[in-house]
């Protein structure tokens, strides 16, 4: 009886093709284990084959003893097998919530690597016996339709393109993927820790039957995500300040503008969450009115409050310049604004002398001028992606 069959470098090719085009470099997630491992020994021999750059990433939490000497012998592992790799010591405190942080810290780690290394691509090795624990994970949590679509092969972030090809591949197969290499996987203790939410779904055998559901419901976010691109064309006006012209006529109440209105304010308030799906459609039936950090009046819907940074923007900041917003200094450069809301002014990004608090440039309005607010531009890219993600609402 023969086992499962390895991903060939065809079958990763073409799971590759859909999420291009890709740049001279890309970075890949490695932790060891033999998921990530796969990836990485597939993902090298396509990057050799079209003459791109690859970077394993490897996390080290900090949170066995052993974790540091088991980074370093993974890397000069992949360094021997010709892979550029970079470990990433993350120094994890113990405590509550343990996981769910090591996630959220492992993400950032991983995203400021592939920002400093100048790769917007970086591929993570979850799969499909992965994405059907995702989703009765989510589904044991009370997720709606979204939630339960599961990962998607592609997510925007700020600092690059997260891209997971081989969700539609068992683990099964990427272990066999990994026959004939002289690197050999290390299991994590912690996957197997029962004290874990995740780990006792593992061992309960209930898995597998999700997954079904999960293909479903991830057809049917493509839909709405079709729906909510063609709703944006037809309704709003987003403009590269961060603020956005409503035609609330041609918006309408239904599922698709509440998706479409709760993605608006999650990138326009700067949030990493879009807020529930009630609360949105209060704000539409009302017409204006405060919500996730933004303002909806007069047909322009604007970060709402002007003080502090802005999560939204990224800009370079020179030394002895510091990075907030326009704020009071709004009422001084508004004959630069005219097209824009009065009330949205105080929240363009601005560049202060760090000494004196003094402005020094507003770029979006070219204050002082033109030249030198072309030599700053500001990149909007809110924290929780585009508008179109179709992860919205729950």
């Amino acid at each position: 009886m023969t086992g499962p069959a390895p991903v060939t470098g065809a079958e990763f090719a073409a799971l590759m093709a859909p999420l291009g085009p890709f740049s001279d470099r890309i970075a890949v997630g490695c932790s060891g284990g033999p998921d990530s491992l796969a990836l990485t020994r597939l993902a090298g021999d396509w990057a050799r084959a079209r003459g791109v750059s690859l970077l394993a990433l490897v996390v080290e939490h900090g949170l066995r003893a052993e974790s540091a000497a088991e980074a370093s012998a993974l890397a000069q592992a992949l360094t021997g097998v010709g892979i550029a790799v970079r470990v990433l010591p993350l120094g994890l405190p113990a405590g509550s919530g343990l996981q769910d942080r090591a996630r959220r810290a492992r993400r950032a780690a991983l995203l400021a690597a592939c920002l400093e290394a100048g790769a917007p691509h970086l591929l993570l090795g979850h799969h499909a016996d992965d994405q059907a624990e995702t989703v009765l994970f989510r589904a044991l949590r009370g997720s709606g339709g979204q939630g339960l679509a599961g990962m998607a092969s592609l997510t925007v972030a700020a600092e690059a393109l997260i891209l997971r090809p081989l969700l539609a591949i068992p683990k099964a197969r990427l272990a066999a993927s990994l026959e004939g290499w002289p690197l050999a996987p290390v299991q994590d203790p912690s996957n197997a820790d029962p004290r874990f939410a995740r780990a006792r779904l593992r061992a309960s055998g209930e898995i597998a039957a999700a997954a079904l559901a999960a293909d479903g419901f991830a057809c049917r976010r493509g839909r709405l995500a079709t729906r909510i691109a063609e709703r944006l064309a037809a309704s709003i006006r987003l403009l590269p300040e961060g603020c956005a012209a409503i035609a609330t006529d041609r918006l309408g109440q239904d599922r698709v503008a509440r998706q479409l209105m709760a993605g608006l304010i999650r990138a326009i308030g700067g949030r990493e969450h879009a807020p529930a799906e009630a609360a949105v459609a209060a704000l539409l039936a009302r017409g204006s009115g405060s919500l996730g950090g933004t303002l909806w009046r007069g047909g322009w819907l604007v970060r709402e409050g002007g003080e502090g940074p802005d999560p939204r923007f990224r800009l370079a900041v020179p030394p002895g310049l510091v990075a907030g917003s326009l704020g009071p200094d709004a009422s001084a450069v508004r004959g630069r604004a005219r097209h824009l809301p009065a009330v949205g002014l105080a929240s363009l990004p601005a560049l202060r002398r760090a000494a004196d608090g003094m402005l020094v440039l507003a770029p979006h309005l070219a204050y002082p001028e033109s030249e030198m607010a072309v030599s700053f531009p500001p990149v909007f890219a809110p924290p929780g992606g585009p508008v179109t993600e179709c992860h919205l609402m729950g």
